[in-house]
C-alpha cells in the first residue's frame, strides 16, 4: 500500500472510481457551431439591407449604423432566449491572460410593475465595468473608475452552457473613460489594421490591382497535463501555484520516449471528446489531439482562423480544458512547467498573413524564387525578428514561462528565425546579389512498393528555433501554455507592418529609378539580408556556439528571464515601433511594462511565501516525525543489544537541519522592498529569491527520497503523472 491515509484515500477514489459516461457526440454537420450567433444564422435572421450591413462590417471592418446595431441586437435576443438564455455577457481580455464577464439580464420593469425582456442596440454596443479593478498600468485610478465594454461584431457572440445555465456571451473590447486600451483584444485589431494598410502599399506597388482587406491568421498548439482532482486538491502548491514547488523526480519519467503519441488512457481520451463536442458546438475547429511528451502530458491544437477570432477562441479553449477537467475529476494545469524534471507546457502560434485575392502571402509554392510577393514579406519578417528580436522575448516573458525557455521542449531566449534548407539558399542567393531556382524536396522512396512515394518537403524542422517557417507559416514556439495568443499577435503584426512599410519605401524608390521590377525586389532584399541576415540560423539553437556566436558576433541578445526581457518594452525603437503604426500609444505600453512586471513579481513572491508555508508545516513535521520513530527504533533496538546503523537519521536530520537554514534565509530575503526601482526587484527576485528557493526544494526533495512512503505527505510525482 502507498502513501499516507489521504494519498491512499485518493489512489483509491482514482482506480476504484465509475466511469463518466458521454453522450455519442452527434453528427458534425449537426452540432458544428450550433451556439453561435454567426454570419449563417444572421442571414436567416435580418433583413437583406441589415444582414448586408453587418457583414460588410465583419468582413471589411466598415462602420455598423445604430439602426442596424438595434436590428442585429433583437435579433440575436430571440435567438439566445430559445436556447433557454436568460442573461447576456460582455466577455472582454483584460491583461491578465484570463477573460473576464459581468452578467447582466434581458429584464425591464415597467412602473405597473411589469417585466418584459429587452436587448437594444446600446446595450450590445456598450458595457460598464469597473476600469480601475483589473491590471491597468496606473491608467486608471480608484477614484477614476469608470471603463466601457464594447461589442466587437467581427468575433461571434455565443451561448455558453454550464451546469448553472446559459448565457449569451458578446466578445467586447475595453477601454478606459479617457479612450485608452485596457485590453488586449483592442491591440490585436490595430495591428491587424496597421499590417492591411502597409501590405496594401507593397502589394499595390508590385502592380496587384484587387486586393482585398489582409488578416494574419492563427493556430495554436495548446499544450497541457492531467493531474487526478484527488491529487491536486491534496496539493497546495497546485491549487495556488499552478506548479509543484516540491517533488523528487519519479525513477522513470520520459526517458524512454514511450508516452508521446502512444495510445491515449480510456478515461483522457473521454475527456478529450467532451472537450471537443464543446468546442465544435462554439465553432472552434479542434483538429488534432494526442498524448505530448512528457507523462500525464496531451496536446490539442485547432485549425487556422483569422488572428482576432482565433485569440478569443484560444481564450476560451482554454476555459473548456479547465472546466470540462472537473467535471471528468481532473485538473488542467496550463502552467509552462507543473513537474521539475520533465517536459514543460507551450503554445506553438502558427501565424501567416494572407487575404481573399491574393492568397496566402507566406506560401512560397514551389517555386519560391519566382514568388515575389512571398519573398517580400519573408524578408519582411526576417527584419522584424532581427529589429525587434527583445520585443518577441518580452511578449512571452512571464514567471512560468522562465521555467521552460531553454530547456529540451523549448527554445532558446535569444530569437533567431529558422527557414530550412531550401528557402536559406535562396535568401543567400539574394544576399549575393542574383536568384536562382533551388532543388525541391524530391520524392520519399522507401523502396518498398507496398508503400506510396510521396514528396518530401523542401526543408528539415528545427525543433530548437524560436521562429520557424514551417511550409506556409512561421511558428513561434516559445509562447507559454497558459498566456494570451493576443500579445504575440501584436507583436507579430507590428514589426511586420513597421517591415512592409520600410519596404515599399525602398521598393518606390528604385521602380521610380527605372528598375524593372524584379530587380527591384532582389535589390531591396538584398539591402534587408545584409542588414538583418543575422537573425538567420539553421543549426542547433542550444549547443554552446551558437549561444556565443549570436550574441559575440551576431550581435542578438540572449534575454534568459523575463527580468531581463520585460523593460523592452521601454525601449525607444519599441516605443516608437506602436506608436508610428498605431497599435499602441506610449502611454498604452507604458502600462503594459507596468502591469506585467508586477505579475512578474507577485507571483515569485507567492510562490516563495507558499514554499516556505509548505516546507515549515508540512514537510519539516513529517521528517521530524521520522526522526523521532528512528530514535524510538535505535533506542529499543540498543536495548536489546542490537546496535543500527543510524546512517539513515544521519542523513535525515542533516537535510532537515538544512531545510530550515535554507526556509529562514529565503525567508528574510523576502524581507527586503527597498529596491530602486521595479526593474531591480525583478533582476532580484530571478537570481536571488529563485536560487534560495531552489535551495529549499532540493532539501525537501532530499527527504522525500528517505522519508517512508506511508508518511509522505503529498501526493508524490510517480502518483500524479501516471496514475489516471
Amino acid at each position: 500500500m502507498s502513501g499516507n491515509e489521504s494519498r491512499v484515500q485518493a489512489i483509491y477514489q482514482i482506480t476504484n472510481r465509475e466511469p463518466v459516461l458521454v453522450e455519442k457526440p452527434g453528427a458534425l454537420s449537426k452540432i458544428w457551431a450550433c451556439d453561435v450567433f454567426n454570419l449563417a444564422k444572421m442571414e436567416e435572421a435580418l433583413s437583406k439591407n441589415a444582414f448586408k450591413a453587418i457583414k460588410k462590417t465583419v468582413q471589411t471592418g466598415a462602420v455598423l449604423d445604430s439602426a442596424t446595431a438595434d436590428i442585429v441586437a433583437a435579433a440575436m435576443k430571440e435567438w439566445a432566449t430559445k436556447k433557454g438564455v436568460k442573461f447576456f455577457s460582455h466577455i472582454f481580455y483584460p491583461m491578465t491572460n484570463a477573460t473576464a464577464e459581468k452578467h447582466d439580464g434581458f429584464i425591464i420593469t415597467s412602473p405597473e410593475g411589469n417585466c418584459i425582456t429587452e436587448f437594444t442596440g446600446s446595450l450590445l454596443i456598450k458595457g460598464e465595468p469597473d476600469g480601475s479593478s483589473f491590471p491597468n498600468g496606473s491608467l486608471r485610478m480608484t477614484n477614476a473608475a469608470r471603463g466601457y465594454t464594447a461589442w466587437d461584431p467581427t468575433s461571434p457572440a455565443y451561448v455558453m452552457h454550464t451546469d448553472n445555465g446559459a448565457t449569451l456571451m458578446i466578445p467586447s473590447v475595453f477601454i478606459s473613460w479617457t479612450g485608452e486600451a485596457l485590453d488586449k483584444k483592442i491591440p490585436l485589431l490595430r495591428s491587424n489594421a496597421a499590417m492591411d494598410k502597409a501590405a496594401n502599399k507593397v502589394l499595390s506597388l508590385m502592380g496587384e490591382t484587387d486586393i482585398a482587406p489582409l488578416n494574419s491568421s492563427c493556430g495554436a498548439e495548446q499544450e497541457y497535463f492531467l493531474v487526478d482532482s484527488n491529487f491536486a486538491n491534496s496539493r497546495p502548491d497546485l491549487l495556488l501555484a499552478g506548479r509543484t514547488l516540491f517533488g523528487a523526480a519519479p525513477a522513470k519519467g520520459q526517458e524512454f520516449d514511450d508516452h508521446y503519441f502512444a495510445a491515449i488512457p480510456a478515461r483522457v481520451q473521454v475527456y478529450m471528446q467532451a472537450v471537443e463536442d464543446k468546442l465544435y458546438r462554439l465553432g472552434i475547429p479542434a483538429k488534432t489531439h494526442h498524448n505530448e511528451v512528457a507523462p500525464g502530458q496531451f496536446e490539442i491544437a485547432p485549425y487556422y482562423e483569422a488572428a482576432n477570432v482565433a485569440a478569443d477562441h484560444q481564450q476560451l479553449l482554454m476555459t473548456i480544458l479547465k472546466m470540462t477537467a472537473r467535471e471528468h475529476g481532473f485538473m488542467c494545469l496550463l502552467h509552462e512547467k507543473p513537474f521539475a524534471g520533465v517536459n514543460g507546457s507551450g503554445k506553438h502560434v502558427n501565424w501567416s498573413v494572407g487575404n481573399a485575392t491574393q492568397g496566402n502571402l507566406l506560401d512560397p509554392g514551389r517555386t519560391p524564387h519566382d514568388n515575389l510577393n512571398f519573398l517580400l514579406f519573408c524578408g519582411a519578417v526576417i527584419r522584424g525578428v532581427h529589429l525587434y528580436g527583445p520585443l518577441l522575448r518580452a511578449v512571452i516573458a512571464s514567471a512560468s514561462n522562465d521555467h521552460r525557455l531553454g530547456a529540451n521542449e523549448a527554445p532558446p531566449a535569444i530569437l533567431s528565425v529558422y527557414l530550412g534548407s531550401q528557402l536559406e539558399g535562396v535568401f543567400h542567393d539574394i544576399k549575393e546579389g542574383k536568384l536562382e531556382a533551388k532543388a525541391e524536396g524530391g520524392l520519399m522512396d522507401l523502396g518498398l512498393s507496398q508503400i506510396l512515394k510521396f514528396e518530401r518537403d523542401p526543408g528539415d524542422r528545427n525543433r530548437t528555433s524560436p521562429f520557424a517557417f514551417t511550409g506556409n507559416r512561421f511558428e513561434f514556439r516559445a509562447v507559454g501554455s497558459s498566456q494570451s495568443v493576443s500579445g504575440p499577435l501584436v507583436a507579430m503584426n507590428t514589426m511586420l507592418a513597421d517591415s512592409l512599410n520600410w519596404i515599399a519605401e525602398k521598393l518606390e524608390a528604385n521602380l521610380s529609378s527605372g528598375v524593372d521590377q524584379t530587380a527591384a525586389v532582389i535589390a531591396v532584399l538584398k539591402e534587408l539580408m545584409l542588414e538583418h541576415g543575422n537573425a538567420v540560423f539553421g543549426g542547433d539553437g542550444y549547443s554552446a556556439e551558437w549561444h556565443k556566436m549570436a550574441v559575440e558576433e551576431r550581435g542578438l541578445k540572449n534575454l534568459p528571464t523575463s527580468a531581463d526581457a520585460l523593460p523592452a518594452f521601454q525601449d525607444e525603437a519599441v516605443i516608437k515601433l506602436f506608436s508610428s503604426t498605431g497599435v499602441l500609444s506610449a502611454v498604452e505600453l507604458e502600462s503594459r511594462y507596468e502591469v506585467y512586471s508586477e505579475q512578474y513579481v507577485q507571483s515569485i513572491e507567492v510562490e516563495a511565501k507558499l514554499m516556505i508555508e509548505m516546507a515549515k508545516t508540512i514537510i519539516f513535521p513529517a521528517a521530524s516525525s521520522y526522526l523521532m520513530e528512528l530514535s524510538t527504533t535505535y533506542s529499543g533496538m540498543s536495548e536489546m543489544g542490537i546496535e543500527m546503523d543510524k546512517s539513515t537519521a544521519t542523513t535525515v536530520a542533516a537535510e532537515t537541519n538544512a531545510l530550515l537554514a535554507s526556509v529562514a534565509k529565503l525567508t528574510a530575503a523576502m524581507e527586503k522592498h527597498d529596491f530602486d526601482n521595479v526593474e531591480a526587484h525583478m533582476q532580484y527576485l530571478a537570481n536571488d529569491v529563485r536560487d534560495l528557493m531552489e535551495e529549499v526544494r532540493s532539501h525537501a526533495d532530499a527527504l522525500e527520497a528517505e522519508v517512508p512512503d506511508d508518511m509522505w505527505p503529498l501526493a508524490k510525482y510517480r502518483e500524479m503523472l501516471f496514475i489516471k
